[in-house]
């Protein structure tokens, strides 16, 4: 035994394992070991170049080690798309395909021999990951600086072999359409070549990610589990909690989910407007959408009790509505029902369904609850149909998508000039266009918006949007009192809407409210859990003003993470940066905002910024100066 003194530390380990190696072998022994030698050969380098250490070759094994968690990412990222596109040019089947697994855990480290609990972590994890992917803990996971292009996946905690408890595992993936980073000790030339490949990157990125509203969802469909849940305790509120998921399209048309949809999310919004009743809003629920789920542990993630869930056929003129609520601890049903109708029974089905779930749960309902729940939006059945179409027109969020969308709210009022709700949605189009400098007429599309919102009220005074559209349109015109009133009148209207406890946060913030806003989006969240990465610029700016400086980049990282078109929060982000004294990582996120939206000044951010408090704008202007951001 070498007199060599073992040492012992805490380290960032990379193993990778060449998938199917003994068939490899078995096709061509010595051009199997060839490629496998180069492949290995190349991941050394790779990972050199990313400030790593390879400490064992082992036959179709790899062992590397890295002080920071960032670099071991990185690296096995740029290797695995380098030996893709080595293996796709490949024209025999002897394609070394890989996969990596990256930990942080204790290492003893003998004669360059490196041993010990997070190396067998290292394998354990790459054992679990896919051909030619990567796998890593939380611990890895959250040492991860947001700003990276990563896409995580969480895949659950799974037992290991060789340790007791279950370890939590996330997949990483390159985001779409985004650059590699550059290793740190690259040279100067490699890096600054790497810039527009970056600007061009995040162009394409952008025609596929589209900013959602201050007080709307954003569901990305295609990312959801991506993101780590924010999870609740079940029973955490002291009344019956319930969750809607999606209700499925069974009839066989795919052009009829809008509908389904739209019946789900009607659910979802009569239930949540019953005060004995806490309904999970409809984003959350819809993080569901598409997946086969166990409904336990839909009810653990999202903090309820019950969970209703069932499906909707419409063929033609008819309807069936088949629904069941299952308690979320013990699995069982509470009550199941299968409605039949026709499309001028839509609203009966609805009303029928929630006074079932009403009664099953025992909740006690008020004279004007009663009401509600038989006040029937439209006679118009047609009507109901083309505004259900503009929602889904509307969700998809983006400048196009809005026009449709207000063109279809439009004919839903044209057929019924008494629908209150068509009028709203005509007024939270307009509101969205100001919002998100969308419009090419900004003073016309705040007149409109505010002439269609009191439209509605006329109609309809229950309608929460009317106010949540009235109170964003007042800010843009800096009346900031009007808006706080209006934003209050919108939980008032409905205490149960996440949306509007988020919008009077964003209201009260440039109010220079900050700590009720903070309460505000508190209380948004218990509602809608999975809440978006809008709720998360919120919040970082509120930190920000409130110099909680390491809080709020924690927070804003992670919006731009799951949000990364959000010019704004980006350029918080940098000032975020100045105040922590990171200047470099303030220019970039100046110069990554830049790229989103190149006409971004000094002046335009003084000129749009809606603070009530000049304080509050020469604190972010100031920042922003310091982190480059062009007069």
């Amino acid at each position: 035994m070498s007199n060599q003194r073992l040492s012992g530390k805490l380290a960032v380990i990379l193993h990778a394992d060449v998938v199917g190696s003994t068939s490899l072998v078995q096709c061509d022994e010595r051009l199997a070991h060839e490629r496998i030698r180069d492949s290995f050969r190349r991941f050394g380098d790779t990972i050199s170049a990313y400030s790593g250490k390879v400490h064992e070759l082992r036959g179709d094994a790899l062992l590397a080690e890295f002080e920071r968690a960032s670099d071991a990412v990185s690296a096995a990222l740029a290797f695995l798309a380098a030996q893709h596109e080595y293996n796709r040019r490949l024209d025999d089947e002897i394609r070394p395909e890989l996969r990596v697994g990256v930990a942080l855990g204790e290492v003893i480290i003998a004669d360059n021999t490196i041993t010990g609990e997070g190396v067998v972590l290292a394998q354990r994890l790459e054992q679990n990951a896919e051909p030619g992917g990567l796998c890593i803990t939380p611990a890895i996971r959250e040492a991860l600086p947001r700003r990276l292009p990563f896409e995580l996946e969480n895949l659950g905690a799974r037992k290991l072999k060789g340790f007791d408890d279950p370890v939590g595992i996330f997949r990483v993936a390159l985001r779409p359409g985004a650059v590699m980073p550059v290793p740190e000790n690259a040279p100067a030339a490699t890096k600054k070549a790497a810039r527009p490949r970056l600007k061009i990157a995040v162009t394409v990125l952008l025609l596929s990610v589209f900013a959602l509203g201050v007080y709307l969802y954003k569901i990305d469909r295609q990312g959801v589990a991506t993101k780590t849940p924010e999870t609740v305790t079940v029973g955490s509120v002291d009344k019956p909690s319930i969750a809607v998921l999606p209700f499925d399209n069974m009839g066989g048309d795919p052009e009829q989910e809008y509908f389904a949809d739209g019946i789900t999310e009607d659910l979802t919004t009569d239930l949540s407007k019953i005060s004995g009743l806490f309904v999970v809003a409809r984003n959350s629920a819809f993080s569901f959408k598409g997946r086969s789920v166990d409904v336990r542990t839909v009810a653990e993630e999202l903090g309820v009790r019950y969970v209703l869930e069932g499906s909707i056929r419409r063929v033609n003129d008819k309807i069936r509505i088949n629904a069941q609520l299952v308690d979320g601890v013990t699995g069982g049903h509470v009550w199941a029902d299968r409605f039949d109708g026709v499309m001028a029974d839509v609203f009966a089905l609805q009303d029928h369904v929630n006074k079932e779930i009403v009664a099953a749960l025992e909740v006690s309902l008020t004279a004007a609850e009663k009401r509600n729940l038989d006040k029937v939006e439209t006679a118009s059945p047609e009507a109901y149909d083309i505004l259900l179409r503009g929602v889904e027109q509307y969700q998809r969020f983006n400048a196009q998508s809005m026009v449709q969308a207000r063109r279809l709210f439009e004919q839903a009022a044209e057929i019924d000039p008494g629908y209150a709700r068509a009028y709203a949605n005509i007024a939270l189009t307009h509101a969205t266009e100001v919002n998100f400098y969308w419009s090419l007429d900004r003073e016309e599309s705040i007149r409109q918006g505010l002439y269609y919102a009191t439209r509605a009220m006329e109609l309809d005074d229950s309608i929460p949007q009317i106010y949540m559209t009235r109170s964003s349109l007042y800010l843009s015109q800096r009346q900031h009192q009007a808006a706080v009133e209006a934003a209050r009148r919108t939980i008032e209207v409905h205490p149960n809407y996440a949306d509007g406890h988020a919008t009077l946060a964003f209201i009260l913030s440039y109010s220079g409210q900050l700590e009720p806003a903070l309460e505000a989006l508190d209380r948004a969240r218990q509602i809608n859990p999975r809440s978006t990465g809008v709720y998360l610029g919120i919040e970082g700016r509120i930190l920000f003003l409130l110099g909680r400086y390491e809080e709020a980049l924690v927070v804003l990282e992670n919006s731009v993470e799951r949000n990364p078109g959000f010019d704004r929060t980006r350029l918080h982000l940098a000032a975020t940066y100045v105040e922590l004294g990171r200047l470099d990582d303030a220019s970039w996120a100046v110069e990554e905002a830049l790229n989103i939206n190149p006409d971004l000044t000094l002046e335009v951010e003084r000129r749009d910024a809606l603070y009530m408090r000049q304080s509050d704008v020469e604190h972010y202007i100031e920042a922003l100066r310091i982190a480059g951001l062009p007069e």
